[in-house]
C-alpha cells in the first residue's frame, strides 16, 4: 500500500504568525527561513539603497525605494511573499502599508551563503514570470554582479570593479563597494 506523503502548505497568515524577529519569504506555499545579515552584505544594500535613493531624489522620479525586510507580495496571492534585499517600484499604486503587490521594477539580491540557490534560481524564475523588469545578484564572496534585464532577454556580468549600468535607468550606473 503507498502512502502518500501530505507536504504542508502555508500562506501569508502564517508568515505573519511567526514570532517577532524571525524572517521569512513564503514560495509556493513553502516557508523559507532567513538568517540575519552579515556585516558585509548590510553594508552593500546600504550602500546601494543610498546610491539609487540619491539618483531617484536628484531627478525628481516617482519611483521608491525599499531595503528588506519589505514585503512583496509577487503574485497577490495567499502563496508567496518575499522580501528582496532592495526593491525598486515605479507604479506606486501597487503600495500599501503592507508592502508592493504586484512585480517591482528592479530587485536586487545580495548573496549570503545560505540563499545562493535560492537567488540564483528558485527567485530568478519567479520574478521573471511575475513581470520584475530587472534583477540583480550581488555576489560579493566572488565579487560578481549578474544582471538580467527581462523585458529585453538580457543577462550580463560585471566584477565589483566595475559601473554597472541600470537597464530601467538610462544614463545612470553603480559601482558595487
Amino acid at each position: 500500500m503507498d502512502v502518500a506523503r501530505r507536504v504542508e502548505s502555508y500562506t501569508i497568515k502564517d508568515i505573519y504568525a511567526l514570532p517577532d524577529g524571525v524572517r521569512a519569504e513564503l514560495i509556493d506555499g513553502q516557508i523559507y527561513y532567513m538568517a540575519t545579515p552579515t556585516r558585509t552584505h548590510q553594508r552593500i544594500s546600504m550602500a546601494l539603497s543610498r546610491m539609487i535613493g540619491n539618483y531617484i531624489e536628484s531627478r525628481g522620479g516617482d519611483c521608491e525605494i525599499y531595503a528588506a525586510p519589505f514585503g512583496v507580495f509577487l503574485n497577490n496571492d495567499e502563496k508567496n511573499y518575499y522580501e528582496p534585499d532592495i526593491s525598486v517600484i515605479c507604479d506606486i499604486s501597487k503600495l500599501d502599508e503592507k508592502g508592493c503587490h504586484g512585480a517591482p521594477d528592479w530587485i536586487i539580491e545580495i548573496v549570503s551563503p545560505g540563499n545562493k540557490t535560492m537567488d540564483y534560481f528558485k527567485k530568478l524564475f519567479r520574478y521573471q514570470a511575475a513581470g520584475v523588469r530587472e534583477y540583480w545578484i550581488v555576489d560579493p564572496t566572488r565579487e560578481l554582479v549578474m544582471v538580467y534585464r527581462f523585458e529585453k532577454e538580457i543577462m550580463e556580468e560585471y566584477s565589483f570593479e566595475e559601473d554597472v549600468p541600470v537597464g530601467i535607468y538610462e544614463g545612470f550606473s553603480l559601482r558595487v563597494q
